[in-house]
């Protein structure tokens, strides 16, 4: 068999337009949504990370703001600037791109950033939301995944899941959302004996783990959904994802593709979440 493509890229687009209407509408009001972007450094992925972030939410008519600090800055002067963004009626998202610099607690400054502006959706007050099953700004890659599966069709409740990888990121919110749409969840962690005996009586996979070809066709029963979350650049500069996208395809019921699965899912749910945002603050939500 030949797994089906869970085009991302292309349902990312169909977001994007569902959003036009409601950003017209708050522009109308008044009210342009504006996201502000925290780049610390000269890191090369992050700054074209940024890019990409700042260039769809134009593209929608969401007015950006970049705020590019050196290597060097203090967590003082950081937090300074996050305490400006939250007072601007103009931004209605802020977030800090990862990763930081080590004499930064990414920690800290998330906590500083207002809830209610927080459209990493990575703050401890949304992410108790999320736990609780209550609205929140959510993670964008979690979030987006779970979009993509709606989208498809994709059956949850009753499922078989494993998610690879146990970050506060991919992993934790994966795995809660996952749980409430009715799966049975797995979460596995670097200390995990034998993750490839998880994988493959899973009726879905999660990678989230950075490792380029962690998962070949041999560790995933047939017609499994496989969701790559992973990102790797090989020396040859090619990206890649953590499953042998060869030898899964051909076994998977259904695959995202890297690139063009999961990443354009985050992007689109960062703007989302900008807009939703925009709209709370402004008094505008569910109008």
């Amino acid at each position: 068999m030949s797994a089906l493509i869970l085009d991302g890229k292309a349902f990312a687009a169909v977001c994007y337009e569902k959003l036009k209407p409601r950003v017209a509408q708050l522009i109308n009001k008044g009210y342009q949504p504006g996201l502000a972007v925290v780049l610390i450094g000269g890191n090369p992925a992050s700054q074209i990370y940024v890019r990409h972030k700042i260039q769809s939410c134009e593209n929608l008519g969401v007015r950006s703001f970049s705020v590019n600090l050196p290597e060097n800055v203090t967590m003082q002067e950081v937090l300074n600037h996050i305490q400006e963004l939250n007072a601007s009626p103009n931004v209605h998202g802020i977030l800090v791109q990862l990763p930081l610099p080590k004499h930064l607690d990414a920690d800290l400054l998330i906590e500083a950033i207002q809830p209610e502006k927080d459209v990493d959706g990575f703050h401890p007050w949304n992410v108790g939301c999320l736990v609780l099953g209550k609205q929140a700004l959510y993670p964008c890659t979690p979030y987006g995944v779970m979009r993509l599966l709606e989208h498809y069709d994709i059956p949850l409740r009753g499922q078989e899941a494993v998610v690879i990888g146990t970050s506060n990121i991919v992993g934790k919110p994966m795995a809660r959302f996952l749980q409430q749409a009715g799966a049975t969840v797995t979460l596995c962690n670097s200390k995990t004996r034998d993750v490839k005996a998880h994988t493959r009586r899973a009726d879905i996979v999660v990678a989230a783990v950075g490792k380029p070809s962690f998962i070949t066709g041999e560790d995933i029963r047939e017609g499994a959904v496989i969701i790559d979350v992973g990102i790797n650049r090989l020396e040859s500069g090619k990206v890649v994802g953590d499953i042998e996208f060869e030898t899964v395809s051909k076994k998977a019921g259904w695959v995202t593709p890297v690139p063009g699965g999961v990443g354009p899912m985050t992007v689109a749910m960062l703007v989302e979440n900008t807009v939703l945002a925009a709209e709370r603050i402004s008094g505008l939500a569910g109008n």
